[in-house]
């Protein structure tokens, strides 16, 4: 596994002024890579599917709970709040929408359910410090519910990009029309309910 690197423009993740304790909030490449994140047998089909469902766009995270057949669950979209990336901060935000869309499975020995993160932002596919707090964040909050940690996702303007597996298209990308939803009802039926339109960066979930 390979990846490439890119200054971020959010602020560095480790600690600074006001933001005492925050530190190593952040996973590294070799780390991920290291983490034994399960491969997605079609990523192209989440990503079209999530891109379909949620219509992000730059700055939106949506997280996905996919079942051991890698069936979406359920999923929920929200937009990054603007300022320090911090993977506390995001760890808080995932567990949060995860907590609205689906209950935790902490009673079992074993997770059986994966949680994947698509993020939409500026830049190319190289890895950036604010992806490096994303992955922490995403690795936390699938713990402390219960899930198992799954791919986590790029979506810019060159389309989209599985972290540390050197797996991507061209299409979607940050700026594509999202594909007609119908096709996802019929293979999934999956009720939506937004808090706002993901033009407006508001909140959106979708779950069963």
């Amino acid at each position: 596994m390979t990846f490439g690197f890119a200054s971020s423009a959010a602020a560095p993740v480790t600690t600074g002024g006001g933001h005492s304790g925050h530190q190593a909030r952040t996973l590294e490449p070799s780390e991920w890579a290291a983490a034994g994140i399960p491969l997605l047998r079609s990523p192209r089909e989440l990503v079209g599917g999530l891109h379909s469902r949620h219509r992000p766009v730059l700055g939106t995270a949506v997280v996905a709970v996919l079942d051991p057949e890698e069936r979406l669950v359920a999923s929920a979209s929200f937009a990054r709040r603007a300022g320090h990336a911090d993977g506390w901060e995001f760890r808080n935000a995932l567990l949060a929408h995860l907590r609205r869309v689906i209950p935790h499975d902490l009673r079992r020995r074993t997770p059986v359910r994966t949680a994947a993160l698509l993020y939409c932002r500026e830049g190319d596919e190289r890895w950036t410090e604010e992806d490096g707090a994303w992955m922490w964040g995403l690795r936390d909050a699938c713990t402390l519910h219960g899930l198992r940690c799954g791919a986590y996702l790029t979506l810019t303007e060159v389309g989209w990009q599985v972290l540390g597996e050197g797996r991507g298209g061209r299409r979607p990308h940050a700026h594509s029309v999202p594909a007609d939803l119908a096709w996802a009802a019929e293979q999934d039926p999956v009720p939506t309910s937004t808090g706002g339109g993901a033009a407006a960066a508001m909140s959106r979930a979708a779950a069963r």
